[in-house]
């Protein structure tokens, strides 16, 4: 699997417009910096099915994963039948903040910010990326259920729009955060990751819930 320079990982970027940054780092290092543009999968247990449903069919990927994990990423993609891969950045992120290049990272919050800012925020939409089922047993009252796995049709986020202030959980942070990395790709920054997720919502008793009425007992 071919190295690539952060200078050259720049170029093909910037030249190849299907080209899939996707960064299997841990989710605590996504957190404090990425590549622009990049999508989050970390290389956990789930991480075969996650690329297979949410990488867009036949994208190239270049790599940005921990280092020494380069091959076992490789591998594991080609187990969820995904063999275009451009090569790894060498050095990984690393490389590329100390090379100067341009960064983005996740605004995190704890679930007392979220129950701090409801009540003033007229442009606040909590943004519940669990399925449907999760959702109607229990979420934040007048949360939007976008879950995660529709993320991948453009048209689905396109109801959001740039005055929106998001605030992205799923049931306690990873789901989330792939979220997150959808959402910014599709040219949305103005979000916030909620640490912990519905866990921690339910902890939170300012916070209001509720039910779907199917759900209701």
């Amino acid at each position: 699997m071919t190295s690539i320079s952060a200078s050259q990982a720049k170029q093909t970027i910037a030249d190849t417009e299907e080209l899939v940054v996707l960064d299997t780092r841990d989710a605590e290092n996504f957190i404090d910096g990425f590549i622009a543009g990049s999508m989050f999968i970390p290389l956990n247990d789930r991480f075969e099915d996650m690329a297979m449903n949410l990488l867009p069919k036949g994208s190239l990927c270049m790599l940005v994963t921990e280092p020494g994990k380069e091959k076992v990423t490789a591998e594991r993609l080609k187990k969820a039948g995904i063999n275009n891969i451009a090569g790894y950045l060498e050095g990984g992120f690393e490389s590329w903040k100390k090379a100067g290049e341009p960064i983005d990272l996740v605004i995190q919050v704890e679930a007392d910010e979220l129950a701090m800012d409801i009540p003033f925020d007229d442009n606040l939409i909590v943004i519940d990326v669990r399925n449907e089922a999760a959702y109607a047993e229990g979420h934040v009252k007048d949360a939007l259920n976008i879950p995660l796995k529709t993320m991948t049709d453009p048209g689905v986020l396109a109801i959001l729009e740039d005055n929106d202030n998001l605030y992205i959980h799923c049931q306690s942070g990873d789901h989330s955060l792939i979220a997150v990395s959808l959402i910014k790709r599709q040219g949305l920054h103005n979000l916030r990751h909620l640490a912990g997720g519905w866990d921690a919502i339910v902890q939170e008793k300012r916070i209001e819930t509720e039910k779907e009425k199917n759900a209701l007992n």
